[in-house]
Parts: structure tokens; C-alpha cells; sequence
């Protein structure tokens, strides 16, 4: 089972990373518009809508990869204290509830996008071509983007059902099990290293306590 859940830790991983590279091309794009505009006076046209793109891009396909290092924004301030088998059936229940529906639907509609962006056929033109932006005269084509809706769902979805085995298998348990992990923050490596400098201190204090009563 954890060889299926690496399996699916990795190709979230793979797909985040890989579009990670939009960065490059959306600071390039960036740079060049500001050169452009203030330094020859001649701003382009289509820099919004590259921005937008890129961004949008990388916000969606990274979704399945931040999942996989359980790296969304969350309320822990309550969660955190929680033995790990309350952990997983709050989680399990939440996923049913709310993850599921929303991803589902994102991937039915996403995939209704996806095709009538594809099949959209500009005014003017004898033959389907993409959708184009309206926001501005260079015409960029936006299609690429509304297929990518469904693809980052569907990763999202495959994410959240290895996350689903990972709270049942944590109620079985009570532990977590493994997951994937890259390089961490700064503040988390001292934090965590912090806690275990904390429990063996603990621990210490403890052994040394029973040797006194002795």
C-alpha cells in the first residue's frame, strides 16, 4: 500500500515540479513589459494575459504536489494537539464533505470548459480555432489554460484519495504513515529540532528524577 501512495506522492510531485518552470517564463514575460514600457516607451499587449496564464498554471498543477507534503494552509492551532487517530477520522470525514464534491465537480466542469474552449470558433474565422483572450488586441490563446482545469483536478482527486488511505490507515494504527518529503523550511527544521531537543531533555529530566527517589 505505501508503494501505491509513493506512487501517487511522486507523480504529484513530478507534475508540480515540472510546471514549477512557469515562474521562469512569467518573470521573464514580467521583466520584459517593465523594460519595454518605462525604458522604450512601448508596452505590449500581451503581458496580462500571460501573466495570468502562467500563474494560473502554476497555481493549479501545483495543488496535487503541495497535498502530497501536506502543504495547504490549515486552522491547526486546535488540530495539532490531537492524538493522530483523532487527526485522521476529522480529516476523513472533512474529505468526504468538502474535498471530494468540490473536486468532482471541478473535473465535470472543468472537462465542459475544456471542450467548448477548444471548439470555440472566433468571429471572423471559417474553421474552429481555440479561444482566444478578449482582453487585449494580440489575441493569445487561453485554451491551453481551460484544459489544464481538468488535468490539475483529476491530479488534485488521485492526491486526495491517497490522503483518504492515509487517515485509514492511521485509525488502524495510530500513526501516520510515511509520506514523500523535500527540503524543508528553515523554521521547520529548527522547530522540529527544537521539539526532539524538548523530549530528550523531558526524558532526561525524567530518568534522572527516578534515580533520585531510588
Amino acid at each position: 500500500m505505501n508503494q501505491f501512495l509513493y506512487f501517487i506522492d511522486r507523480l504529484s510531485a513530478w507534475t508540480g515540479k515540472s510546471f514549477a518552470w512557469c515562474i521562469l517564463i512569467l518573470t521573464f514575460a514580467t521583466t520584459y513589459e517593465v523594460f519595454v514600457r518605462y525604458a522604450l516607451r512601448a508596452p505590449t499587449s500581451w503581458a496580462f494575459d500571460i501573466s495570468y496564464i502562467m500563474y494560473g498554471t502554476l497555481f493549479m498543477m501545483a495543488g496535487g504536489y503541495a497535498l502530497s507534503r501536506n502543504a495547504h494552509v490549515r486552522g491547526d492551532f486546535v488540530y495539532r494537539l490531537w492524538p493522530p487517530r483523532g487527526q485522521a477520522g476529522i480529516e476523513l470525514i472533512l474529505y468526504f464533505l468538502f474535498f471530494f464534491p468540490g473536486v468532482l465537480a471541478l473535473v465535470y466542469a472543468g472537462i465542459d470548459y475544456a471542450i467548448e474552449s477548444v471548439n470555440f470558433m472566433p468571429y471572423g474565422v471559417d474553421g474552429p480555432r481555440g479561444e482566444i483572450s478578449v482582453n487585449s488586441p494580440a489575441g493569445v490563446p487561453v485554451f491551453p489554460l481551460k484544459i489544464i482545469l481538468p488535468v490539475a483536478s483529476f491530479i488534485l482527486l488521485l492526491q486526495g484519495i491517497a490522503e483518504t488511505i492515509r487517515c485509514v490507515m492511521c485509525l488502524k494504527t495510530g500513526s501516520w504513515p510515511a509520506r514523500l518529503h523535500d527540503v524543508e523550511e528553515m523554521e521547520k527544521v529548527l522547530l522540529a529540532q527544537k521539539q526532539k531537543e524538548d523530549a530528550e531533555n523531558a526524558a532526561r529530566l525524567v530518568a534522572e528524577s527516578k534515580g533520585g527517589a531510588q
